[in-house]
């Protein structure tokens, strides 16, 4: 009981307590995104080009319904693109003068306090997320309800790996163009080329190289290949590794750099 009070009492769960208390006014509206955005792409895409995808029974579905092949796809994708809005635009609002990142600064936070606060508020949302897109999914029949337990500790490994380089970089950004420029040429083109809606493999032989080293491949691919049950231990640790070492790269740069913004 004292160690936990202890911890709670940690410098970065009082900027997380932050995170949370904010949270309380907008908690309901992205339950419902939550659990609507996987039945509307669950609906449409699964059920609904599902029927035509599945008519021609592709090679790459591995004998497994289009619905079954593209919902980890979709579920990192949202995760990564939950993960770049949370760690972006919040970010630089944060660190501009009045922003709650300098009045945390100017109290006995540290940067790093900070840091890690609003990355484990971050790590919360993935958990959320990726309970209520597995629990949807679930009912449609698309995922094991075996299976479906292991997408989340995934999610969550995709969630931080691109959060913390995305606080890394967005701590620096003055401009909220720059942000938007980000999403636009970097973050939608990655849903186009990492495998999220059809297999790598059908691109031009020249573009495969490029999926391969793009973080979202790793994450979707880890994610696919353990809820349809054909992953390899080789690939596993490769997709795992590639992630993981994203996410200390991305911590190491982040700390430095709110240090550099922060410290007072």
């Amino acid at each position: 009981m004292h160690t936990l009070a202890r911890a709670r009492s940690a410098p970065a769960f009082r900027e997380l307590g932050y995170w949370l208390f904010r949270y309380r006014r907008t908690w309901r509206g992205s339950i419902v995104i939550s659990v609507a955005n996987p039945l509307l792409f669950l609906t449409a895409l699964g059920l609904g080009l599902g029927k035509l995808v599945n008519r021609n029974g592709s090679e790459y579905l591995h004998g497994h319904p289009y619905v079954e092949f593209i919902l980890p796809g979709m579920l990192i994708a949202a995760v990564m693109q939950t993960a770049f809005l949370e760690a972006a635009g919040p970010v630089m609002d944060a660190v501009r003068p009045r922003g709650n990142y300098r009045a945390a600064a100017a109290t006995p936070l540290a940067p790093a306090d900070i840091l890690y606060g609003h990355l484990m508020y971050w790590a919360l949302r993935a958990v959320q997320n990726s309970i209520m897109f597995t629990g949807v999914s679930i009912l449609f029949g698309a995922v094991s309800v075996y299976r479906a337990p292991l997408l989340v500790p995934i999610a969550l490994l995709v969630a931080v790996a691109f959060a913390t380089p995305a606080a890394a970089w967005s701590v620096t950004v003055t401009r909220r163009s720059q942000l938007n420029a980000m999403f636009r040429f970097v973050v939608l083109p990655l849903y186009m080329f990492s495998g999220t809606f059809f297999p790598i493999e059908q691109l031009p032989a020249w573009l495969r190289p490029v999926a391969w080293v793009t973080p979202l491949w790793h994450g979707v691919d880890l994610c696919r290949t353990v809820a349809l049950g054909t992953a390899t231990l080789p690939r596993t640790l490769i997709h795992t590794g590639y992630l993981a070492a994203m996410a200390i790269i991305g911590l190491l740069v982040a700390r430095r750099n709110y240090r550099r913004k922060l410290h007072v």
